[in-house]
């Protein structure tokens, strides 16, 4: 098995403090890659998530970037851009796959949709690098995670040879999840317990009432 947190660690030696995308699902997740990141990149949050399932929610995630952003004295000075709710580019890509369970094809295609719109953003603003938040959570499958960002990286750069490079990550390393936990806590974060889809909701409910 690949080990993408000892490449990620070899990538940050070279970085002099390159530009970062880093692509966020929402602040808990944010927190720890913000604070392991902020010393060797220039980071640019992008927070690009149709598949969350309503715009209060998709506002909310966001509202709570902004006050970490300014509360965290480690991630001073990172800048923040949030793409327009889009969740009819989620809803395509999951017909027919409704009720898959999570952690399949929808799943990998959805990760695939958010990093695809970070990886075009990246190139068309000039960052030298773009890379994940997701691949933090233990419900995040990250071999799929690096394999589509190494993709993308090859895609852009067959026909832009200045294209971004992507960061290698696996942030859950290192007792990093346990870290975004105890961060939460100290800046009272919104955590949520679904990824933000209203599959992922879904499975939550039934999980509660002790179904399957």
């Amino acid at each position: 098995m690949e080990n993408y947190y000892l490449k990620y660690e070899e990538q940050v030696k070279r970085s002099n403090r390159d530009r970062l995308l880093l692509h966020a699902c929402c602040c808990p997740c944010s927190s720890h890659c913000i604070e392991v990141l902020a010393d060797h990149f220039d980071i640019t949050v992008f927070f690009y998530n149709p598949n969350i399932d309503t715009e209060e929610e998709y506002e909310k995630r966001f509202r709570e970037l902004i006050r970490f952003v300014d509360e965290a004295p480690f991630a001073r000075g990172t800048k923040l851009v949030k793409a327009p709710y889009d969740p009819e580019s989620f809803h395509a890509i999951a017909a027919g796959r409704e009720l898959e369970p999570e952690r399949g094809s929808r799943c990998y295609d959805c990760y695939k949709l958010r990093l695809r719109k970070t990886a075009e953003y990246a190139m068309e603003q000039g960052f030298q690098c773009f890379t994940t938040t997701l691949s933090i959570s233990p419900y995040k499958n990250a071999a799929w995670l690096n394999e589509i960002g190494c993709s993308l990286e090859q895609e852009l750069r067959s026909e832009h040879p200045e294209a971004p490079y992507f960061l290698f990550s696996d942030f859950k390393k290192k007792n990093g999840y346990k870290r975004s936990i105890e961060l939460s806590q100290e800046y009272g974060l919104y955590r949520q317990d679904y990824c933000g889809c209203i599959y992922s909701k879904a499975e939550r409910e039934r999980k509660k009432q002790g179904g399957a």
